[in-house]
């Protein structure tokens, strides 16, 4: 199984809004999309928008659909669940999903599945 990476400290992070991060396992280096919601969630995504191929999922627009936390794609518009990467209108297609969680003020995320 990956370790977990230390990415950041959690109040460097600013609310409903995303922040880009490299991390570099024993898969290699990925770009990593870090949120943190209003109700203090955290979530962490693939940064590559499979739609577009453009690293932009930090800058996409965090919202819901019903009690599914969202991020829409700033370029095609594609909602993504937050919580596991699945787009929500395109079955089949999802950012990479990565498990994230704060140690001591510390945001620290591993890949799912690793």
């Amino acid at each position: 199984m990956s370790t977990w990476t230390p990415i950041c400290h959690t109040n460097s992070l600013s609310t409903e809004r995303g922040a880009a991060a490299l991390v570099a396992n024993d898969n290699g280096h990925h770009q990593v999309a870090l949120f943190k919601l209003a109700c203090g969630e955290l979530y962490a995504v693939g940064h590559r928008d499979p739609f577009s191929g453009a690293n932009v999922m930090a800058r996409g627009i965090v919202g819901n659909r019903g009690d599914v936390p969202t991020i829409t794609s700033p370029v095609y518009k594609q909602v993504f669940d937050l919580r596991t990467g699945e787009a929500l209108d395109h079955p089949g297609v999802k950012l990479e999903s990565w498990d994230s969680r704060d140690i001591d003020g510390v945001i620290h995320v591993r890949a799912i599945g690793a």
